[in-house]
């Protein structure tokens, strides 16, 4: 006589279909938002609001630190981060000619934003200089990407934007688990070095496949079979790469960027984007935004309006450090388009809830500074459409990272 399997109670550390019906539920306040285009309003914003609504912040309907809830959030960033990371262009040629105005645009944010950071964390007397410098010299790609196909600008007056946003993306998220964490940044400087260092075998074996033709029978074989074996393949190098960032006490972001790369490099094929792009964005991305919403307590950033003052300051800030761009030559709309960041001021606000790092309210005021860099950027693609439209330049609908 075989003994039943004693129920489970749903309690505070167990994730149950209830909650997980609720998070995918308001979710969809990301879509919403997005609906329309003339808004240019990303999804990640909707998702964020509605994880605020029902987490610690609003009705207290979950329990974000429960440990499958945060397992969950943390695929859902790791896989976040692969999408960010396939969407720096590596192999786009026609950007070769723009990479060294962008190294050149991306090193003067860099002191810009170093210079900044130095002041806001004197002003605020919070000693985040260096988390405020990594933080206003960011760009996103995931983010003003898209916002430039969506309106059809064209590549050819974009390549140094591009490559300084490039640039500045794996500038800035390799150094953002130094900066959050410095007690740890031996083992975490060790840890990215030998992700990097996997990563770029990984790169040049992915290519060598590829022009062999061993990689296009492989994916035929799978697609045949049913087999997803690319898809498997991804996963099991980002839990590996997550596996070796864990041991170091880093973050999972690095090994998803570092896997976003290498895909970005070997030229992932388009089943491979749809599945990732089915699990991130169906699933996992939408859990993982809710989640961090969930996490953050805008109660403290209320009972300390100082950091609603830094919230503002860190936006405006990130867009004026953008400006100095003008010197290496980028046009001063593109300079506030580069500004629009998100995936490093969330990445900031994840590392400081798991390591304890920030200041009562800065989570907050983080997420709130990339949100004001966000409208400023929205606004110069807007502007920056309507005068390539006034002027009569062709539109590229099809530009693609």
């Amino acid at each position: 006589m075989t003994r039943a399997a004693p129920r489970r109670t749903p309690g505070s550390d167990d994730v149950n279909f209830g909650l997980l019906a609720l998070v995918v539920a308001v979710g969809f306040a990301g879509p919403l938002l997005a609906a329309r285009d003339s808004w240019h309003v990303p999804v990640v914003v909707g998702e964020l609001a509605a994880g605020i609504v029902i987490g610690v912040s609003g009705l207290r309907l979950v329990d974000p630190s429960s440990d499958d809830f945060t397992l969950l959030a943390d695929i859902g960033f790791g896989l976040t981060m692969v999408v960010v990371g396939s969407q720096i262009p590596i192999r786009d040629t026609s950007l070769r000619g723009s990479i060294g105005r962008g190294i050149l645009g991306a090193l003067a944010v860099g002191v810009a934003a170093a210079v900044l950071g130095v002041g806001i964390a004197a002003l605020f007397s919070s000693g985040h200089a260096a988390l405020y410098a990594v933080l206003l010299a960011s760009s996103s790609a995931a983010l003003v990407l898209p916002m430039l196909r969506s309106v059809g600008l064209s590549r050819g007056s974009l390549g140094q934007l591009v490559a300084q946003i490039a640039v500045a993306d794996i500038a800035c998220i390799v150094a953002l688990p130094l900066v959050v964490a410095p007690a740890r940044a031996g083992g975490a400087a060790l840890a990215v070095a030998v992700i990097a260092i996997a990563a770029a075998i990984l790169a040049v074996v992915l290519v060598r496949l590829q022009r062999t033709g061993a990689r296009r029978r492989l994916h035929m074989y799978s697609e045949r079979r049913r087999f997803a074996l690319e898809l498997r393949l991804s996963l099991l190098v980002l839990f590996a790469f997550a596996a070796i960032a864990q041991f170091a006490g880093l973050s999972i972001m690095i090994a998803g960027f570092a896997v976003g790369l290498v895909l970005s490099a070997g030229t992932e094929p388009h089943r491979l984007a749809r599945q990732l792009f089915g699990m991130t964005e169906g699933f996992f991305g939408p859990l993982f935004f809710v989640w961090l919403g969930a996490s953050i307590d805008l109660r403290a950033l209320g009972a300390h309006p100082a950091m609603i003052v830094l919230g503002v300051v860190l936006g405006v800030a990130a867009v004026a450090a953008h400006l100095v761009s003008r010197a290496a030559g980028l046009p001063l709309g593109q300079g506030v388009a580069s500004a629009g960041q998100l995936g490093v001021p969330v990445a900031a606000v994840t590392l400081g809830i798991r390591t304890g790092a920030l200041l009562p309210g800065e989570d907050g005021a983080i997420l709130l500074g990339a949100l004001v860099s966000v409208g400023f950027a929205t606004l110069a693609v807007a502007t920056l459409a309507r005068r390539q439209k006034a002027a009569g330049a062709p539109t590229a609908r099809d530009l693609r990272p």
